[in-house]
């Protein structure tokens, strides 16, 4: 058979049908990744001469020779879900027959409190406030980026986390020891999105739910990012010129370099600090049902990974080999 190259209006397409159903950007490259990735593992073949063989060889081979996670196999059969069924109007509602990724139960990364101590007095200015407002508030990594300046209620100590996981708003914690420095911070802000403005820049990308009914606002400073980037954009297709928020990338790499200097022997992320958030929370006395509402998890069962940490945690067994030890040594 004719192979055919993938045209690109294909991914656009697929794109444009994300957005209309108000999905969420890092969605929306997820599910561009995993297309284009199937139509090259097929030679390019366009996935309208495809169906279901060539999703089930495509899924397998993710698993029994790209060994991906069960979870990021899960990600790509949603990816082919969606773009048979919203994009070329053919639907896959059979089961698929593909070889299953295994899925691990594995243990998060969690830093003591002196750890999270001794990783924080390795950091400095904006990277630092941004990595304390992380751990102190539970956030995932997208969620710090993301933040604007309205999002933070310096009255009733809380944020406002819009659109997260699962395109869901919730509310988390505002240390009450980040007000000063974050309400600092702000100031500098302001004071480079005025020079922004006198510049003819000084304008947001909205979110989607907000782009066509509030447009003119995208200058107000409220939607401005609290952590932006030191480079300006340029949108030829919205004509909006400002700044976007800082790298992803910018504050993993300054938590990892961190925990380099402190001498920290653990696989640490920036994703760690959330963990630690939750653990210490619930090695406080803080309810399990709070702790899943200020992570945004959708079942308890989520949550309680972390309950399992503190009981390990709290173990008072002790070796047989101590118990031996003793005795050998007490003669």
């Amino acid at each position: 058979m004719n192979t055919i190259v993938a045209e690109p209006r294909l991914l656009d397409r697929l794109r444009q049908k994300i957005q209309l159903k108000g999905y969420s950007r890092a969605t929306e490259d997820v599910y561009a990744y995993w297309a284009k990735r199937y139509i090259l593992f097929h030679g390019k073949r366009h996935p309208g001469e495809m169906a279901l063989p060539e999703i089930e060889q495509f899924l397998s081979d993710l698993a029994s020779k790209k060994h991906v996670s069960a979870s990021a196999q899960n990600q790509a059969l949603y990816a082919l879900r969606f773009l048979y069924k919203r994009v070329l109007d053919k639907p896959v509602d059979v089961t698929i027959n593909a070889f299953k990724a295994k899925r691990y139960d594995f243990i998060p990364t969690v830093l003591s409190v002196s750890e999270v101590r001794r990783l924080f007095s390795a950091m400095s200015g904006t990277r630092r406030l941004m990595a304390e407002l992380t751990y102190g508030a539970g956030l995932r990594i997208s969620e710090t980026h993301r933040l604007r300046v309205q999002d933070i209620d310096f009255a009733t100590k809380r944020i406002l986390v819009r659109d997260g996981k699962g395109r869901k708003d919730r509310f988390t914690l505002l240390p009450e020891s980040l007000v000063g420095p974050l309400q600092k911070h702000l100031l500098k802000v302001k004071s480079l999105h005025v020079a922004d403005l006198a510049s003819g820049f000084g304008a947001s990308i909205m979110p989607r739910a907000y782009a066509r009914r509030m447009s003119h606002a995208s200058k107000a400073f409220v939607w401005q990012f609290v952590f932006p980037s030191k480079s300006l954009f340029h949108d030829r297709k919205s004509g909006i010129s400002g700044r976007w928020h800082v790298n992803v990338s910018t504050l993993q790499r300054a938590v990892q370099a961190a925990a380099k200097t402190a001498d920290i022997r653990k696989r640490v992320s920036v994703h760690a600090l959330r963990h630690s958030f939750a653990t210490h929370l619930l090695e406080g006395g803080c309810d399990i049902r709070q702790i899943q509402l200020l992570l945004g998890h959708t079942h308890v069962n989520t949550t309680m990974i972390y309950a399992h940490i503190v009981d390990a945690h709290r173990l008072r067994v002790r070796s047989p080999l101590d118990q031996y030890s003793e005795q050998v040594g007490g003669g």
